[in-house]
């Protein structure tokens, strides 16, 4: 009920205030989830700053990170009713809204991070980010999220079999529920904000996600092993809702797309810094960093791929993603 009240309320204020305008300058309001020193926000703060020099101070940037406007889900709907300007996203969480981007979500679909980024930024990357636009959500770019993996309270997990029993966080993505089923766990659902405090109190046992976020969320303080299999490398996407950028002028389009390139080249810098430190810090904290045999988990799920044979739309996505080089 109070995310519903929140959420009425904020589409009461955005309806007013949405891509504001000015006299003199425009204003774009952009909600995310993540904490300000997280590189993705760190990013965004430079889009903004680009933003503003490209165009001599007539588009800015307004950001509101930590879920101050609601969750990942809630944003993406206040894209679609224009009541939020853009908003960035777990692919895992996108899915709900533009189906095929799923398939980012496959485990251990991509080689490595090279890998993915050609992909992401290639022909694929960009339809997959066109797609979008039939359920009212533009797509602009991908961020970098590295690769996700798991983390428990009790015991580590060095091979599949340890996840049998475990309840372990995922969040709201049918392809995320699969994987971990698919390898002997039981998915739970549950908001990052909220995932801290289940930790705590025993309501799940573990979750998985990259290194940053691990570290940023403290959730070190109460996992002490962390398994780093990296079965996924779900990017993060940047998203404006179709109807700002309708309103949007050619110009104002450009300056926009130019600023999110830079922020992009930006933000996957400053990411595998983070990851490295990230690492570091959790290790001084007392947790175990194990590296297992990755080969386990993925011949565990190996027939995740093909359970899509009968859906030629996705199937293809996922043999054109294979033979990317």
């Amino acid at each position: 009920m109070r995310f519903k009240y929140i959420s009425i309320i904020l589409i009461l204020i955005f309806c007013c205030n949405s891509c504001s305008e000015s006299e003199n300058f425009k204003t774009l309001r952009l909600g995310h989830g993540l904490d300000v020193s997280h590189s993705v926000h760190k990013a965004m703060v430079k889009m903004g700053e680009d933003l503003e020099q490209l165009s001599g101070g007539k588009l800015k940037l307004e950001i509101y990170p930590s879920q101050q406007l609601g969750t990942e889900r809630q944003c993406l709907e206040l894209l679609q009713i224009g009541s939020l300007d853009m908003t960035k996203v777990s692919v895992g969480v996108l899915e709900n809204f533009a189906p095929k981007m799923k398939v980012l979500g496959l485990p251990f679909l991509f080689r490595n991070r090279e890998h993915a980024f050609t992909v992401l930024d290639g022909p694929i990357g960009q339809q997959l980010l066109n797609d979008g636009e039939q359920y009212w959500l533009k797509g602009l770019g991908y961020y970098d999220a590295g690769s996700r993996s798991f983390y428990t309270k009790e015991k580590p997990v060095n091979s599949p079999e340890d996840l049998e029993g475990q309840k372990i966080r995922v969040m709201e993505s049918v392809t995320a529920m699969d994987m971990v089923r698919g390898l002997g766990g039981s998915p739970t659902p549950i908001s990052w904000g909220e995932l801290y405090t289940a930790l705590q109190q025993g309501v799940v046992d573990g979750a998985e996600n990259n290194p940053p976020s691990f570290y940023l969320s403290r959730h070190y303080e109460v996992c002490k092993y962390y398994s780093l299999n990296e079965h996924t490398m779900l990017p993060d996407v940047l998203l404006a809702g179709t109807q700002t950028w309708k309103k949007l002028t050619q110009e104002e389009k450009g300056w926009l797309k130019e600023a999110v390139k830079k922020s992009v080249v930006y933000q996957r810098k400053l990411w595998l810094e983070a990851e490295n430190e990230a690492l570091e810090a959790v290790k001084k904290a007392g947790v175990e960093i194990i590296r297992p045999d990755k080969t386990l988990f993925a011949d565990k799920i190996k027939d995740s791929f093909d359970k899509y044979k009968d859906d030629k739309v996705m199937y293809n996505l996922i043999k054109d993603i294979q033979a990317t080089e």
